[in-house]
């Protein structure tokens, strides 16, 4: 599973830089489409200085020049805003909540890569967050990791992963329910096996045990399954979760897209146009440069693993972080 996320970042620099094999003028049109379909949110300047420090930027050296250390936050978000996102949740917008967060944390040298997944259940404290009208939210206890979101829109998020890790994040990407989907039917669909049954009456997913072709909105379903398989906690959702991303990148790489342009654009439009980041990458160029960062990544280096955690004590349905083993992963990510 390693290597196969490994050539997904090598993917994901491909897709970023899909302009390059469109000619003529459709280039200049398509590079200023694709770099206007991202959505950008200012979080450095919101959250100001009370945050954890940034990584150390290393000496250069003549083989590499310092890039530095990078911790990303990625939020998959149910947000239920515009016909598309509410066709495949339903609700509203202020329902919204981030279903899916993993932090990506990038070695100085770019040799290494970190991914680590916090179950939504998690019980945190919710920091006070600053608001668009210039105020704050209050401060809680023992809340939904995911209720930082719904509260406060990228900025909480962020500021909540921070509170939770005592890592800076220096960047934020986010991808929608309409997206995700989408950028499944961009790919043309993806293959996955299931081991049991899943029946899952609030996903409206049902699949038999057995090989299945999923279209997008299938796979959104198949990421969001918690009830109808398995023991129905979070954590069994990660696990899914984590399979399809293993039948994603199995897609993805499998599929030559550089010989198909149009198909690559389609897929790149999808995903642009599903993105929110904060505004050190919310351009095409940014984009491309950190992909660009990631070419000498070896497949072998990339870890995936979830954050520690236990039944919280005040409620079994909900989970805290175990001490001291989360602390120490979060530590060496700093």
């Amino acid at each position: 599973m390693q290597r196969r996320r490994g050539r997904l970042v090598k993917t994901a620099g491909v897709v970023a830089g899909c302009v390059l094999v469109l000619t003529g003028g459709g280039a200049a049109w398509a590079y200023w489409h694709l770099d206007h379909n991202i959505r950008g949110v200012d979080i450095d300047s919101t959250l100001g200085d009370d945050r954890p420090p940034k990584p150390a930027t290393p000496e250069p050296s003549a083989t590499a020049p310092p890039a530095g250390a990078l911790n990303i936050l990625v939020l998959g978000s149910d947000s239920r805003s515009g016909s598309e996102n509410s066709a495949l949740g339903g609700g509203h917008s202020e329902g919204a909540r981030s279903d899916t967060a993993m932090v990506v944390h990038l070695d100085a040298d770019r040799s290494a890569a970190t991914v680590v997944s916090i179950p939504r259940d998690t019980l945190v404290e919710r920091p006070a967050c600053p608001t668009s009208s210039g105020g704050s939210t209050q401060a809680a206890y023992d809340v939904m990791f995911n209720s930082a979101y719904s509260l406060g829109g990228p900025v909480c998020a962020v500021k909540t992963v921070e509170k939770l890790t005592g890592v800076r994040m220096d960047h934020y990407l986010e991808i929608d329910f309409s997206g995700f989907a989408s950028v499944v039917d961009a790919l043309g669909g993806v293959d996955l096996t299931t081991s049991e049954d899943i029946d899952d009456d609030l996903s409206h997913l049902q699949l038999d045990a057995g090989y299945h072709h999923l279209d997008g909105k299938q796979a959104l379903a198949f990421a969001r399954t918690r009830h109808g398989v398995g023991d129905g906690s979070d954590l069994g959702r990660i696990k899914l979760q984590q399979q399809l991303v293993k039948a994603l990148v199995e897609k993805v790489s499998g599929s030559d897209l550089l010989t198909d342009p149009a198909r690559l654009y389609k897929v790149a439009d999808a995903l642009t146009g599903s993105l929110t980041t904060d505004t050190g990458l919310d351009s095409l160029g940014e984009l491309q440069s950190l992909a660009g960062s990631l070419k000498g990544l070896s497949a072998d280096e990339v870890k995936t693993v979830m954050m520690p955690v236990l039944p919280a004590p005040s409620d079994p349905n909900r989970v805290v972080a175990d001490e001291p083993e989360a602390g120490k992963l979060w530590a060496s990510l700093r």
